[in-house]
């Protein structure tokens, strides 16, 4: 007796929004990852203010992960690793925020709001993830 979910195919609107919401948190993550690699005065300051201190060496490392884990995410075969990877990343950024007690919805959540999207955006266009974790009843 089997019990696997069945899905139905990823309709076009559910698509396209998965796919826009993939690419918003895409390009936000490559500029993040950009600035960081450069890195600006604004960037090392921000992590001066974080405790972290004002490396530029761990700046551009912080830079090549954002990177190499969004892109990893914007790869379709390897989009779920990315996903998992991103949410790490993106965890890190939370508890550094939590640490300082920064801004609770402005600067500490904004990445749990990037991992709904980032997460989102790979349920509504991934039809292998819907199965994985199908929200019906």
């Amino acid at each position: 007796m089997s019990t696997i979910a069945q899905t139905t195919p990823v309709s076009a609107p559910a698509r396209l929004l998965g796919r826009l919401l993939s690419g918003f948190a895409i390009l936000f993550m490559l500029f993040d990852g950009a600035v960081k690699l450069v890195p600006l005065s604004f960037v090392t300051e921000a992590m001066e203010k974080i405790g972290y201190g004002s490396s530029e060496t761990l700046a551009r490392t912080l830079g090549l992960i954002s990177i190499v884990c969004t892109v990893l995410y914007a790869i379709p075969p390897t989009s779920f690793v990315g996903a998992i990877l991103l949410t790490g990343y993106l965890g890190g950024a939370i508890a550094s925020h939590l640490r300082i007690d920064s801004p609770l919805f402005t600067h500490t959540l904004f990445g749990f709001y990037l991992g709904l999207m980032v997460w989102g955006g790979l349920w509504l266009r991934d039809k292998d993830l819907r199965t994985l974790l199908p929200f019906r009843r």
